[in-house]
């Protein structure tokens, strides 16, 4: 991974935990009628390093009868496995992590292994709480990697790729290959030099918005967001697999959360939203996808490709926010019905329609 790049994503994940934990709190606030956060700082702006300085300050208890390498272990494992997904996420032309030809699988790959480091930490706390709520965020998390693989392989049946870099620049202006309108060539529309929206996956095919919605509802689940938080079902596992964690450890995993969060809204915005692209197309002699978007490689592009993917990013993150602050738990049995008689078939039929989609538009 480039010097630069590793920086940013440094710097990206824990200032996004500064930003999303104090966002998250004043919006569950804004929607509940009450103020959040007014004590520390103006408008509670100190909140959050409060917080900081109190979990430094706790000590990092391990239960005398837990498993000890497994109880330690798994918070990293989590951080590992989400942290480590960012390093084929493009950030702006030119600008990516590794810039692997397959990167799509490895971040489906390397998210996987998340599961592993709940259930070392449910197994290791030696609590039935703890068990119980890994249990239930194993088979959550299995059960709906299936309609989220099928949501992302329409993506890639459409674009014949899985490189993310590539199938953000088939979304826009610098595109090498001629972009139709909805994707069919035999319309005759060329968009590719008038981008913005038009050159979204979203509008090549009409279907991937549905597919997108699919994408979202199990892109919660995979973060234990709610409605989807059964494994941190409070009032009858007290706080789920990370119950017997303290100090920095449960900090460890709350910023695996936060950054889960900003992952998949990077994800689902380079897959279906265009990517670092603008979504002003060119107007006629209004030409505001030229004049919104950089030169690839240049730190103008850097500049612009970076704001236009976080802003759509950040409007994932607070969609997220409000779904969790509007909508009631689901049971455990209408969680499962929804992965597996509802997602998973229409991701199947939808799966199929991209492929034919695809045909109609060679």
């Amino acid at each position: 991974m480039p010097p630069l790049t590793l920086l940013i994503f440094l710097l990206m994940v824990p200032g996004f935990v500064v930003v999303g934990v104090y966002l998250e709190r004043k919006v569950s606030a804004f929607i509940q009628d009450r103020m959040g956060p007014m004590e520390v700082g103006k408008w509670g702006l100190l909140q959050l390093i409060a917080d900081l300085l109190k979990l430094l300050q706790k000590e990092d208890i391990v239960p005398k009868a837990a498993d000890k390498w497994l109880f330690l272990g798994a918070p990293f494992v989590i951080f590992a496995a989400v942290f480590a997904a960012y390093a084929v996420m493009p950030l702006a032309p030119g600008l990516s992590g590794s810039g692997a030809a397959v990167g799509v699988f490895y971040s489906l790959t390397i998210l996987s292994v998340d599961v592993i480091g709940i259930l070392m930490a449910g197994w290791g706390s030696n609590n039935k709480y703890a068990l119980f709520g890994a249990m239930r965020a194993v088979a959550q998390i299995v059960s709906y990697e299936i309609p989220l693989g099928l949501s992302v392989l329409c993506v890639v049946m459409l674009t014949q790729t899985l490189d993310l870099q590539v199938i953000s620049f088939q979304q826009g202006i610098y595109s090498l290959e001629p972009v139709y309108l909805f994707g069919l060539k035999d319309l005759g529309v060329d968009v590719t030099r008038v981008g913005g929206f038009l050159s979204w996956n979203i509008v090549r095919n009409p279907f991937l918005l549905i597919v997108y919605v699919i994408f979202f509802i199990a892109s919660l689940a995979e973060c234990n967001r709610a409605p989807f938080d059964l494994p941190e079902g409070e009032s009858e596992l007290v706080g789920g697999f990370h119950t017997e964690y303290s100090g920095m450890r449960y900090a460890l995993l709350m910023l695996s959360e936060y950054g889960m969060m900003l992952l998949v809204s990077l994800l689902g915005a380079v897959l279906f939203l265009g990517s670092w692209n603008t979504p002003f197309p060119n107007i006629g002699p209004a030409r505001l996808a030229d004049w919104t978007s950089g030169e690839p490689g240049t730190w103008l592009g850097y500049i612009m490709g970076a704001f236009w993917l976080l802003s759509k990013a950040l409007l994932g993150v607070l969609v997220q926010m409000w779904v969790r602050w509007t909508l009631p738990r689901l049971r455990v049995d209408q969680l499962m019905y929804l992965g597996w008689k509802v997602l998973t078939p229409v991701g199947l039929v939808l799966f199929f329609v991209s492929g034919v989609w695809r045909l109609l538009g060679v």
